[in-house]
């Protein structure tokens, strides 16, 4: 990323954190909706939902990241969002507490995260912006669902 680009994202929350993925990678913006359960599933991939005829793997992201699971409310989400895996693009829902705004961040605002005094793991996040309101982290979609989290995924979505 030079100086002159910028990136535009979708803020959201998980607890108290603002968190963010990029404008592209998300596709639409739903309701909550309560999911199929699959059998022996990790606890933070919640089913199965239908999007139009498309069979989508749902994940919480809370869970995902290490925090607590939440009871749903009026106000939670769930983000489909695009992911590259196993050299396809995969289709998946993100269960997320809300949807906050959609910023755009410059290349200069965008901060290396630090490598000790995150609830996550670093690989988890591209980056840091400090906005007047707090910090907002940058998630690394792919590093996030990388390895066997992928190929389940993948397998569980071709099943489908």
């Amino acid at each position: 990323m030079t100086d002159g680009d910028a990136i535009q994202a979708v803020i959201f929350h998980l607890e108290v954190e603002a968190v963010a993925l990029p404008v592209g990678a998300v596709r639409e913006i739903l309701d909550y909706r309560p999911a199929f359960r699959m059998p022996r599933g990790p606890a933070w991939l919640k089913g199965l939902i239908d999007l139009r005829g498309e069979t989508l793997p749902l994940v919480d992201l809370r869970l995902r990241l290490g925090l607590d699971e939440a009871v749903p409310g009026p106000m939670t989400r769930i983000l489909i969002v695009d992911v590259p895996a196993g050299g396809q693009r995969l289709a998946l829902g993100f269960i997320v507490d809300k949807v906050a705004d959609v910023a755009t961040f410059s290349a200069t605002e965008i901060e290396v995260p630090p490598d000790i005094g995150i609830r996550w793991r670093s690989d988890y996040i591209e980056g840091v912006v400090r906005r007047p309101e707090g910090f907002v982290v940058l998630l690394a979609i792919t590093s996030l669902l990388s390895g066997e989290n992928s190929a389940a995924l993948t397998d569980l979505s071709q099943a489908a």
